[in-house]
């Protein structure tokens, strides 16, 4: 009998927010459970977002971001409809990232809007069905609180990072830069853009080419792609760069 309620109950979450035709659990990507081991289902943010504006085509997001020392904090907020006032709104989060000199394609700004982004998003009840929605946790958390401690990167799934939800109305977007250089650094997005796809259809061509070609292909190296995480990591660059023009 407990059997049949529970699964009652998580039929019934999975039925939030439904679509007629769409199933998420086709775009959930899995994940290691760092204190399990076990093999669970994610929902990639870039999934939200398409099942949001199946679900509200009128929809919209909000999306600022200031500098706060050596990290970004970036706030996101979802409106059912682009007429809604800007208080009357479905979800708000904030998440902050910083700087990693390890991948120097990854815009901290982009990855603290797309982390915001995936939270509220979530809390809107899109992926609530899984065990995990929004960005992977699988770098250091940023050191908020200005304390020494220590902070190891994990597999997705873990919680090394640490976005909090805010009630604080959306902080003005500023304008900040990574540590400066001696030498003027070609353009993260530019670089990315140049980046080899790795994809044996597509050789010659670069993750830029598939913007226009194949923008499932770029989603998949994004998200999916084993052989080499600097090309993942600019995959996903140049789909939040994209995801936040539009949104």
């Amino acid at each position: 009998m407990m059997a049949t309620d529970k699964a009652t109950v998580l039929a019934k979450i999975a039925s939030i927010n439904a679509v007629d035709g769409f199933d998420p659990e086709q775009l959930a990507v899995d994940f290691t459970d760092l204190n399990s081991g076990e093999t669970r289902k994610r929902l990639p943010v870039m999934a939200q977002i398409a099942w949001f504006r199946l679900k509200y085509p009128e929809g919209r997001f909000m999306l600022s971001v200031k500098a706060e020392g050596n990290f970004f904090v970036a706030t996101a907020r979802v409106y059912a409809n682009c007429t809604n006032p800007v208080d009357q709104y479905l979800s708000e989060a904030t998440a902050s990232r910083g700087y990693l000199p390890d991948k120097p394609t990854v815009s901290p700004r982009e990855w603290a809007q797309t982390a915001a982004l995936g939270i509220a998003l979530r809390n809107a009840g899109f992926g609530l069905q899984f065990h995990a929605a929004g960005e992977s946790f699988d770098e250091p958390a940023v050191d908020e609180l200005g304390q020494a401690t220590p902070q190891s990167a994990g597999t997705a799934g873990g919680n090394t990072s640490a976005p909090t939800v805010s009630s604080a109305p959306p902080v003005a977007t500023a304008t900040a830069g990574v540590p400066s250089a001696a030498q003027p650094e070609e353009d993260p997005l530019e670089k990315a853009m140049k980046a080899p796809c790795p994809i044996s259809k597509y050789k010659g061509k670069t993750l830029g080419d598939l913007i226009t070609s194949d923008p499932k292909a770029l989603v998949w190296i994004a998200t999916k792609y084993p052989g080499d995480p600097e090309i993942s990591a600019a995959a996903k660059l140049i789909c939040d760069r994209s995801l936040a023009a539009t949104a």
